[in-house]
């Protein structure tokens, strides 16, 4: 018993991983980068959350930490540690609570929406906090952190979300779920 276990958390961790790269390399298809920060990329907040779909809301969380970290890495926009954190391991780790949704009706496009939901309020936050200074004329911190973060995430859910409206593409990923 103890060996399916064992084989079935490395399979996991595996699986993870893959879904991390794919996630790294989607995200370096950059549609559109803003100037402060965040980028309208090809679905990378998608194949980060299936790793919650698939696996629970825990292992989604742990690898959006982990992808946090990479991003950081990479991509690095930082100008004051907490933004760091913010910004990067939690916002993307704000990801992995979509899997909560994951065994309900439309599970995959509810959870999706949750988990990007997260990581919006987590860098509006964040905006507010760190980068108010930049709002532009007529608008406070809250109102432009709130408009400017919406500008990079909205165009990749409602892409993200049409695509998934098609039920034979949930169904390929249905079948994965543990």
């Amino acid at each position: 018993m103890r060996t399916n276990k064992k084989t079935n958390d490395v399979s996991v961790l595996v699986k993870t991983s893959i879904l991390l790269a794919v996630t790294f390399v989607l995200n370096q298809v950059t549609l559109f980068r803003m100037p402060q920060g965040g980028s309208v990329t090809a679905f990378s907040m998608f194949a980060l959350f299936i790793v919650s779909y698939l696996f629970g809301p825990r292992q989604g969380i742990l690898a959006g930490l982990a992808y946090g970290l990479i991003d950081l890495v990479i991509n690095p926009y930082v100008i004051h540690p907490v933004q760091l954190f913010m910004d990067y391991p939690l916002g993307f780790g704000a990801i992995g609570i979509g899997g909560l949704l994951r065994n309900t009706n439309k599970g995959m496009i509810k959870g999706y929406c949750l988990g990007v939901l997260g990581r919006y309020l987590v860098v509006v936050l964040s905006g507010i906090i760190f980068w108010g200074i930049y709002a532009a004329e007529g608008f406070n911190a809250v109102s432009w952190s709130f408009f400017y973060n919406m500008t990079y995430i909205l165009p990749e859910v409602v892409a993200t979300v049409a695509i998934l409206s098609i039920p034979k593409v949930r169904n390929v990923f249905d079948r994965y779920k543990q």
